[in-house]
């Protein structure tokens, strides 16, 4: 992808951080597909050929605008903690935090029930159809990517101590190389059976009852009946209005609000004027964020445990008060984040018919658990680290409970129309990054491509700020004066964004691919 220019097309469009599965997502459309069955089709590619990323061990996301009733859906398709998960149980363990791998920080996988409900409500084709792709590149293999085979190689110790993991996604004990064909046939066996079965096969049938004995042997909690119970939930999704524009993303226990609380604390300042990238503007959006962030450590929370509404954290005199907090000249250094993991792929899909489609799905941390269930192929993801081990907190482990989520696909929309669907990956940046992109559209008139290439920070923790390389060295000192200790960082601390934004004239699909990554947007 051109770091300047967008892509256009006229009759469809996907983008994504791979191009196997941009391409699979395109052909699905080309083939009489809709944006629903071309965003499945891509992440079940991108599943085989992305694995560190993504996969049907993990969960997915989705806000979709419906063009025949014109409205904008959004399915939660994560998964819940076992039934006999417990801060009782942790504690025994011996555990003062939640462990970062391993079988006790999985969570149940959402993903395939997600793929299904998705389809049955709002896609065209059969599942079958829709995983050919998925089959095919895992049965036939597909040549690593490089940023794919750096991914994998470091994770390599990990997946040789697990049985699973070194079995499957191992060649010769190390980590395929770049341009190395890798096949993996246990996996295109796991797909062709839910391709054939669905989610009932998956949930009530041989991966569940297989993932469940992995656990038994590991120590774990999960019972077959965690997985039989398993569903995913449409929800409502939540607003705000910035500048004119309509921003949607997920309810907790995503992040999401978190973009939103961002864009309300900002819009009581003049971005435009201060210009892109300038010190100005790099300050206000680095203090936004963390106060954003102080709502987020504090209260998120699966929502039926949430014990605030999250509409009142968006509310106009709450984020009135938040700026009114900011010192323009002074970096504030008492608010503390909690970082989180990198690994996860998001997808944008338009069709001609009007439909947008914004879809995230993630293993969370590189190859997730590091668990894989050996005969399946599954890579079991590892949310559960999120959860709080803290008693008194809303977001404590406990039985059948979704935990906290980074992960938010966003939409956009104006004057009732659907004018963006954007998401990227990288854990607690993707709520920073994504207002920087929306921003730089809608501050600063910028297209997708440039808006996405543009370069970015990442508010780490306290005064802890990390800038790209482009941003001006004037900058970078000026921010230094303010009190912000200003480092640098590799390109996955910057997250890696797509977006498909739709002409409001013509009506022509403008697409963005982050540079910071392998992929692309292609239409047709």
């Amino acid at each position: 992808m051109s770091e300047k220019f967008s892509v256009l097309a006229k009759n469809g469009m996907v983008a994504s951080s791979q191009p196997l599965a941009t391409l699979a997502g395109v052909e699905m459309l080309m083939n009489g597909g809709n944006a629903i069955d071309a965003a499945i089709a891509t992440a079940a590619v991108l599943g085989v050929v992305e694995p560190s990323s993504i996969g049907i061990g993990g969960d997915a996301f989705c806000l979709f605008y419906a063009a025949k009733d014109k409205s904008i859906k959004a399915l939660d398709a994560s998964g819940r903690s076992p039934a006999a998960a417990s801060l009782a149980f942790y504690r025994k363990q011996g555990f003062n935090e939640m462990p970062q791998r391993g079988i006790h920080s999985v969570t149940l996988p959402g993903a395939v029930h997600g793929w299904e409900t998705l389809l049955k409500s709002h896609g065209t084709k059969p599942l079958r159809e829709v995983l050919g792709a998925a089959i095919r590149h895992a049965d036939e293999g597909f040549p690593v990517a490089e940023l794919t085979a750096e991914q994998w190689k470091e994770s390599t110790a990990r997946l040789r101590a697990d049985e699973g993991g070194a079995l499957n996604y191992l060649v010769g004990g190390g980590a395929p190389r770049a341009g190395e064909i890798f096949r993996n046939p246990r996996m295109a066996r796991t797909l062709r059976g839910i391709a054939e079965g669905g989610a009932e096969y998956f949930y009530r049938g041989e991966p569940a009852e297989k993932i469940v004995r992995c656990s038994e042997r590991l120590g774990g909690l999960f019972t077959l009946r965690d997985f039989a119970e398993h569903r995913s939930d449409w929800v409502e999704p939540i607003t705000a209005n910035y500048r004119g524009y309509d921003v949607f993303e997920l309810p907790p226990a995503t992040q999401g609000f978190v973009a939103l609380a961002m864009l309300k604390i900002l819009e009581g300042f003049d971005l435009k004027t201060a210009g892109a990238n300038s010190a100005d503007t790099l300050h206000l959006m680095i203090e936004a964020k963390k106060l954003a962030f102080v709502d987020r450590d504090r209260q998120l929370a699966d929502r039926q445990f949430m014990r605030v509404d999250v509409r009142d954290l968006l509310a106009d005199k709450r984020a009135e008060r938040l700026r009114g907090l900011i010192d323009i000249n002074q970096a504030a250094g008492e608010y503390s984040n909690r970082p989180a993991g990198t690994d996860t792929e998001y997808v944008a899909a338009a069709d001609c018919d009007g439909n947008l489609v914004s879809f995230i799905q993630s293993n969370f941390m590189g190859f997730g658990s590091g668990v894989v269930e050996p005969e399946t192929s599954i890579i079991l993801q590892n949310r559960g680290h999120l959860f709080s081990l803290e008693e008194n907190h809303p977001n404590c482990i406990g039985p059948r409970k979704r935990c906290l989520h980074t992960l938010m696909p966003g939409m956009i929309c104006k004057d009732g129309r659907p004018f963006a669907a954007l998401g990227l990956k990288g854990g607690h940046v993707q709520p920073q990054v994504q207002v920087q992109i929306i921003a730089n559209m809608v501050d600063h008139g910028m297209m997708p491509q440039r808006a996405i290439a543009a370069p970015r920070f990442n508010h780490i923790d306290g005064v802890k700020v990390g800038l790209e390389p482009e941003i001006a060295e004037a900058v970078r000192s000026d921010l230094a004066r303010r009190g912000h200790e200003v480092v640098g960082g590799n390109p996955e601390s910057f997250g890696g964004a797509h977006m498909i934004m739709i002409d409001g004239e013509s009506g022509a699909f403008v697409g963005g691919a982050d540079p910071r990554k392998g992929g692309c947007a292609l239409g047709f």
